[in-house]
């Protein structure tokens, strides 16, 4: 009896065995599929991205038939990875996945809300690494430093590469560990019509009117030149009526992260420092280095919220948007604004989302008219241009690196799944191609690869910048930021009041900034007393005469001349500086 029992167990145990290496074999056959028809090109050869899928088969055993829940904010690239990706991720590894998508305002809450209750809402989130002070601080996202090295070290990619991504400075906390890894980044440059500014009889009138070349502006003073030359001097080009600028003002949560996204440090009011001003950030928000502790926004408390550069920004905002923008735009939010440069008629944008280049090299007959009938791209990209109080060695400009993030509140099976799947979808077998889709890129060792040499010439200067060393300049919200959905929201309420005329560009970053150091001062109160914010909360220095700090040397800074001498330069010297370097 007892050997018929073993013999039993022997050939069930055969069978099973037989039955798991057939799932194993049909797995690394879609694995094969996938590799052969999607994930081309890639930086790995083809036997070392089967090595990398057979990895990812064998980690997600455990976990095979779960089905989990992740959430993003809707760009191309996301799009690629909720519809193509999770079928992939599926189909080798077994596990299902909702990647469901959101605007961004709805992201954060979600972020929010799931840091609030401790209910576990999603598995994981692409979430901006504009939360790195948020998450640094409150450690109710997993530190991924540690958990790479511990709990998650069984399911974390042998062949991840943590440093081949650009972003990884900007989800690194104040205590040196990664908090988030990237998934996509783009930045926020300088878009023109490059066969208008090379139009010769509109370089002569310009040279005449301005008396220097026409090209691409390096200071806010030419960039306002170069808006008032197209929609008050030009007007008219090939019997279309243009324009001279363009951007957004309605008064929506997304005019918050139009300011918050570096317009206050690309008109110079923070420090220096890379990637963000120290010891004043683009917010505004003082933190001496060395310290963890946010001491104020107000220049009264040594912040620079309302000092003259942040105003200046905000006045320049509000000016260029009613003089030299098409009709409307003013009371456009951000998603309505999208689509007013595939219609041909602007010369010239000064924060413009690298992360809509697909949508820009679209063909003539899909509605863009920034292209040529042979599909050639009209327009080019190019860094941003700074305002009067900039000074060399302060960020130029905003790159969003929407980066994975895990929530302690997750249960760790569904963690680790949703970590794998994080992983596929930024590891080398994929990221190449994913790159070639959203044009939203990562890793270096993607935008330095010969397949983004040969399409370089068609994507109109996205390549060059970020195979330059000037892209360092453009970077996230940092650290100074200790809880940035309660700070955030402030924002577009106050702005969205000069728009309105309710308030002056003075008033209302007076207010912004006495609102910021009342929310700090709350937030110091629960961590002096509850160690909400692990210690690195606020801790406010007491006010004082503004101009005690403004006269000191840095940030704030006194009012300076703010019209100087525009100054230009020529984009294809520019572009040859970059390949050189």
């Amino acid at each position: 009896m007892t050997k018929k029992i073993l013999l039993t167990l022997a050939v069930a145990s055969l069978v099973v065995t037989g039955s798991a290496l057939r799932v194993a074999t049909a797995d690394m056959g879609k694995a094969k599929e996938w590799i052969d028809s999607e994930f081309q090109p890639s930086t790995l050869s083809m036997e070392e991205q089967m090595a990398e899928m057979e990895w990812f088969i064998k980690a997600a055993e455990p976990f095979q038939g779960m089905e989990i829940n992740v959430l993003s904010e809707t760009i191309p690239t996301h799009e690629y990875e909720s519809k193509i990706l999770t079928k992939a991720f599926e189909e080798i590894t077994g596990i299902k996945v909702n990647h469901q998508l959101l605007g961004e305002g709805e992201v954060v809450q979600a972020v929010q809300t799931q840091m609030q209750t401790n209910r576990n809402l999603y598995d994981a989130y692409i979430n901006d690494s504009d939360l790195i002070g948020t998450h640094s601080r409150l450690q109710l996202a997993v530190n991924l430093t540690d958990w790479m090295g511990g709990e998650g070290a069984d399911v974390t990619l042998p062949t991840l590469d943590v440093d081949d991504f650009m972003g990884k400075s900007f989800t690194t906390g104040p205590d040196g560990k990664l908090y988030q890894l990237p998934d996509q980044q783009f930045a926020n440059l300088y878009w023109f019509r490059y066969d208008w500014f090379n139009r010769p009889e509109l370089q002569a009138q310009f040279k005449e009117l301005y008396g220097y070349d026409l090209g691409v502006p390096v200071n806010w003073s030419a960039y306002e030149d170069i808006a008032e030359f197209f929609s008050v001097h030009v007007k008219e080009i090939d019997g279309v009526r243009v324009y001279g600028h363009m951007d957004y003002g309605k008064r929506a949560p997304d005019l918050g992260w139009r300011m918050t996204d570096a317009w206050l440090s690309m008109a110079g009011a923070g420090s220096k420092g890379l990637p963000n001003g120290v010891p004043v950030d683009e917010w505004g928000i003082r933190m001496e280095s060395g310290s963890c502790n946010p001491v104020g926004a107000s220049v009264s408390r040594g912040g620079a919220a309302n000092a003259p550069a942040a105003v200046y920004a905000i006045r320049k905002w509000d000016e260029w948007l009613r003089k030299y923008a098409p009709p409307g735009a003013a009371s456009y939010d951000f998603y309505q604004s999208l689509p007013a440069l595939s219609q041909g008629n602007v010369a010239q944008q000064i924060f413009w989302y690298t992360a809509f280049t697909a949508s820009m090299v679209a063909s003539k007959s899909d509605g863009n008219n920034t292209v040529d009938d042979e599909g050639n791209l009209l327009w080019r990209m190019a860094p941003s241009p700074h305002g009067p109080y900039w000074e060399e060695g302060q960020k130029l400009g905003y790159q969003d690196a929407g980066s994975w993030t895990l929530f302690k509140s997750t249960p760790v099976d569904r963690r680790k799944a949703a970590w794998l799947y994080a992983q596929f979808t930024v590891s080398k077998t994929v990221s190449l191609k994913k790159t070639h889709v959203g044009l939203t890129p990562i890793r270096d060792s993607d935008i330095r690869h010969e397949s983004f040499t040969e399409r370089a010439p068609k994507l109109g200067g996205l390549v060059e910048f970020y195979r330059s060393p000037d892209r360092v300049r453009w970077s996230p919200t940092g650290v100074n930021v200790p809880d940035y959905p309660k700070l955030a929201q402030i924002w577009w309420q106050q702005i969205g009041d000069v728009n309105s005329g309710a308030f002056t560009p003075q008033q209302a970053m007076d207010r912004l900034a006495s609102e910021m150091d009342q929310v700090m001062a709350r937030m110091q109160v629960a961590d002096e007393r509850n160690g909400t914010y692990g210690g690195c909360g606020p801790r406010l220095n007491e006010e004082s005469d503004p101009a005690e700090w403004l006269n000191k040397p840095g940030s704030p800074k006194a009012k300076v001349e703010e019209k100087p001498q525009g100054e230009t330069v020529n984009y294809d010297e520019l572009v040859k500086r970059w390949s050189a370097s």
